[in-house]
């Protein structure tokens, strides 16, 4: 199954994370692909922003993990960007942060290949004129019902 739409600007990419936010409020690993400037840490902003989070929204470039604890679910934006070596990741307790009562969302996420559980939903962004295009696709039966509850909201 897969979910594609196209993105103009900025409030458009933050309105479309918050719909996500929706689908994904049990949880989950959501690997967000595209090059630099397509706007991923602007789509975890808008979820965040549906989920009912208030201050800033960084990205993680340098600090590898941005935590956000919300009132039902504990969120952790991961940018692997700078990242050396997978194994790294073992170092600084990666698997702690995946339970079931955590949505992670990861940037650059083959760049932690081996170590990293595999992705209930992938968002893959790319550059259209003016825009975005955005492709999701369901990876697990936990991405696919995240999916399923987006495509009823996109449809409204």
């Amino acid at each position: 199954m897969q979910i594609v739409k196209d993105i103009y600007g900025e409030a458009d990419m933050e309105a479309f994370g918050a719909r996500l936010s929706v689908a994904l409020r049990n949880g989950g690993v959501v690997y967000l692909e595209g090059d630099l400037g397509m706007g991923k840490t602007t789509l975890v902003r808008g979820m965040l922003r549906g989920m009912g989070h208030e201050g800033p929204v960084k990205s993680p470039t340098y600090t590898i993990v941005e935590p956000y604890e919300l009132a039902d679910l504990e969120v952790y934006h991961f940018d692997l960007y700078r990242l050396g070596d997978a194994e790294e990741l073992e170092f600084m307790g990666i698997r702690d942060y995946f339970t079931e009562q955590s949505l992670c969302l990861i940037e650059w996420a083959e760049m932690g290949r081996g170590i990293l559980p595999q992705a209930d939903l992938i968002v893959r962004l790319g550059l259209i004129r003016q825009g975005r295009h955005a492709v999701l696709e369901a990876t697990t039966d936990k991405g696919a019902i995240a999916m399923a509850k987006l495509q009823d909201m996109l449809a409204d």
